[in-house]
């Protein structure tokens, strides 16, 4: 990946930025249509690439659950099933772990669902995460394999913390998956720092994931948007 900034705003701190990946350009802040099980409502690939869409967001969890690993094995890849040969994010799901919450138990070894579909458990762990997204062979990968464990934005307290240092704790788990998996040249991992709406934690969280830079494409803020007020979420 190659990242430029292009300009900044003195006033603001808004930039502009070109992030250069394995399937092309993408400029930022970009919109990012969303394919969360590898289709967009509505509109072909064709379409998209008519609009000037150059990154378009696949769910890693629903992709396991539909199509399933099978068919898009079958088909070639995530690219290939959707018909798509320009850049993807594949998110890892971590906000299910809170939308779906009723379904799913969550351990240190990782996270078990039971399928809003027809109640089939699905264990999701970080390796297994990745593995997955390597799987889908999605180019820009962010928050490759579920090295976050999501809580709500406006839960308080120890819950919080104890998520967050275990969204390290399984970033570790994920980074040795990416580096044994001979694919950094062409996927991207992003660390997503967690934390709520306390700033001691985002920053104990930022200041942990900046050590493990090396291995690492970049960073993202993750766990906001959850029903918190709006000038909490800008303060965060």
């Amino acid at each position: 990946m190659q990242f430029e900034v292009i300009a900044r705003c003195p006033t603001t701190k808004a930039r502009v930025s070109r992030m250069k990946l394995a399937h092309g350009v993408t400029m930022l802040p970009t919109f990012m249509p969303v394919a969360t099980q590898a289709a967009i409502k509505g509109l072909t690939s064709q379409q998209m690439d008519a609009l000037g869409v150059t990154l378009i967001l696949n769910n890693t969890y629903h992709l396991n659950l539909r199509p399933g690993l099978k068919v898009l094995d079958k088909a070639g890849g995530a690219h290939k099933f959707q018909g798509w040969d320009r850049n993807l994010l594949t998110d890892s799901g971590g906000f299910q772990l809170v939308s779906l919450s009723k379904f799913t138990t969550i351990t240190e070894e990782g996270a078990l669902f039971a399928s809003p579909f027809d109640g089939e458990p699905t264990k999701l762990t970080p390796a297994r995460e990745y593995i997955n997204t390597a799987y889908y062979w999605s180019r820009y990968h962010y928050a490759a394999g579920r090295h976050r464990e999501l809580v709500s934005s406006l839960t308080t307290g120890p819950r919080v913390e104890e998520a967050m240092e275990r969204s390290v704790r399984w970033l570790d788990r994920c980074i040795a998956k990416h580096e044994a998996s001979g694919k950094k040249e062409t996927q991207n991992l992003f660390a997503i720092v967690q934390g709520g709406l306390d700033p001691g934690l985002r920053d104990r969280c930022l200041d942990a994931m900046i050590a493990r830079k090396d291995g690492v494409a970049g960073y993202a803020i993750g766990g906001l948007s959850g029903g918190e007020e709006k000038d909490v979420f800008w303060r965060v």
